[in-house]
């Protein structure tokens, strides 16, 4: 047999589709663009409920016999009347076929009578359509049909067996469905070879199980490009993968991490003192000398679970994270957008000027009494910052602002009375600081500057390059772009609540050298405000839903990518009230 397609397509695009990518084709030829060009995949209730219904159908059993020969045949028609040959079940069985160019895990293969009949397993319940099952599911279906065909099986129909209504529905492979799996094939190839993403669905209800809506932003990316209709319901709820996940964070320098069955277990002196669950876990943060085993390490990597390493002090160091998006597409369009100084000025006037404004957002919420000096500063440069005509002035423009924001940052700090240490500010200093506010606004930094990093690396990104921040060794420059609107919001405001809570004291930092650190108490009352600060839900200013700052981070990075790649005109700044 000979292949019926001449693909025209680019040569990076695999030849061999998987027939699992063809049902996601025609659900929605966005969301297997995703999943098989970019290499994204995110979990949801849907995806671990699919995942249970394949428990058993995923291992391996029984190896599929050869397909019968014509002797074989013979046999079977001179046996005696009533004598059958018992059927065989293969399960989880690979296959792939170069001349339609397919590629199959076939959950099941019952051989029986020399016909081979593939069984798919479907989460749902039948549908009410006329066929018996949805047409992506016989598409899939018909494409293992075709790979075992070409393997020298006779295969006539197959079976969808869906779990929650526990039916077999029996599918005929008959040449109109044959044609329209070949068709959905050679779609999905030029799909793929194209270097944009097809279109987000306009207002469909898929949508809202899809495991990749937080990933695809359909909504978001409708509105931004301002084709949203008129009279339409709004935005759904944007339903994060992950949004329920968690950092793990150690930091005694006497504990370990290792791995025992689906938990990451934390020992001291070889007993047990944490555990978290694998699916729960979000990040995995190490500071100092903690040791982790190969064993976590390598399941953390497999799940996408970043493990980040930090100093005892608390400066981010890096982070080991599995092998992620498997495509260059956003980071050769970050590159190329990174040589273009038009590109990067105009980014870079919008995260300064989103800056400021969250910087005189901050000071107009928490200072009893503004100063108006401070605050028509901010105002003045917010607007230069729209003027600046290099990335020097706008550094100018920043800095200028931050003088007069700092100058006015104690009075946000309540007075305690009767304390034998006030928090009193002067203004920012760093490296290393000399007072118990500034460090623990390094040390909120540098947690931030650690989300902001995932968030990049979890959209596609190199975050260590740049458009305003330039590139430095061992500066990772874009998270320091994303980060910038959300230092006061997120970390200025996690320090503000430490000390205006009393949660910190004078008993929690020391002092040598004429600087001050915070001991492990302050750190991990610390951790604990910027954790519950990034599990707060605040109303999305651009989209009108209240999500978690933790996702607004992921959104935002998942929009800037967007943009980037030339999918949206323009990159949306995060302005709370």
């Amino acid at each position: 047999m000979t292949s019926d397609f001449s693909d025209d397509t680019h040569a990076s695009v695999p030849s061999l589709v998987p027939a699992r990518m063809l049902n996601e084709f025609i659900y929605c030829p966005r969301l297997a663009y995703l999943e098989w060009a970019e290499s994204e995949f995110a979990d949801n209730a849907f995806v671990l409920d699919g995942r249970r219904v394949h428990a058993r159908v995923d291992e391996k059993d029984g190896a599929l016999p050869p397909p019968a020969d014509d002797s074989d045949g013979d046999e079977a028609e001179s046996r005696e009347e009533g004598e059958t040959k018992p059927a065989i079940h293969s399960r989880s069985v690979m296959l792939s076929a170069s001349n339609e160019g397919l590629i199959a895990k076939i959950d099941l293969v019952e051989l029986e009578g020399g016909e081979a009949t593939p069984v798919d397993y479907k989460r749902g319940k039948t549908p009410d359509v006329p066929e018996g099952a949805w047409e992506a599911d016989r598409v899939q279906l018909c494409a293992q049909g075709l790979i075992l065909r070409e393997n020298g099986y006779r295969s006539e129909r197959g079976v969808v067996y869906y779990a929650k209504s526990k039916e077999r529905v029996e599918i005929p492979f008959d040449e109109t469905l044959i044609a329209r799996t070949r068709e959905a094939r050679a779609g999905l190839l030029k799909a793929a070879s194209l270097p944009d993403r097809p279109p987000p669905l306009h207002d469909s209800p898929k949508c809202d199980g899809c495991s990749l809506a937080g990933i695809c932003l359909p909504d978001e990316t409708l509105l931004v490009e301002e084709r949203a209709e008129a009279g339409s319901d709004g935005l759904r709820r944007l339903v994060p993968a992950r949004d329920d996940a968690l950092p793990l964070y150690v930091q005694s320098q006497k504990k370990s991490v290792g791995k025992q069955d689906d938990l990451l277990v934390v020992k001291e002196k070889g007993e047990k003192v944490a555990e978290s669950r694998l699916e729960d876990t979000s990040q995995v943060c190490l500071f100092g000398n903690v040791q982790i085993s190969a064993q976590a390490l390598q399941e953390c990597c497999r799940r996408g679970i970043p493990i980040c390493h930090f100093s005892y002090g608390g400066w981010f160091n890096g982070l080991t994270i599995g092998l992620g998006l498997r495509n260059a597409v956003v980071k050769k369009a970050q590159f190329k957008a990174a040589d273009d100084a038009a590109f990067c000025l105009a980014l870079a006037r919008r995260i300064v000027r989103a800056k400021i404004h969250n910087q005189r957002t901050m000071l107009r919420r928490n200072h009893p009494d503004p100063p108006k000096l401070a605050m028509d500063a901010l105002d003045e440069a917010r607007e230069s910052a729209d003027r600046a005509e290099t990335l020097a002035s706008l550094l100018g423009v920043e800095g200028s602002a931050a003088r007069h924001y700092f100058e006015s940052f104690g009075g946000m700090l309540k007075a305690r009375e009767g304390g034998d240490w006030a928090f009193d500010f002067a203004g920012r200093n760093r490296r290393p600081p000399r007072d118990p506010v500034n460090a623990m606004l390094s040390f909120a930094y540098s947690m931030l500057a650690k989300d902001c990093t995932v968030a990049a690396l979890s959209a596609g990104f190199d975050p260590f390059q740049g458009f305003y921040h330039q590139p430095r060794f061992g500066r990772p420059a874009l998270a320091l772009d994303l980060m910038e609107e959300f230092r006061p919001i997120v970390a200025d405001s996690t320090v503000l609540t430490l000390v205006n809570a009393g949660i910190v004291g004078s008993g929690d930092f020391v002092r040598g050298g004429g600087s001050v650190a915070m001991k492990s108490g302050a750190r991990k009352s610390l951790i604990e405000a910027y954790e519950r600060r990034m599990d707060q839900l605040v109303t999305h200013p651009v989209f009108g839903y209240r999500i978690s700052y933790r996702r607004v981070l992921e959104v935002q990075a998942r929009l800037l990518a967007r943009h980037v790649t030339g999918e949206l005109p323009d990159f949306p700044a995060f302005l709370p009230r």
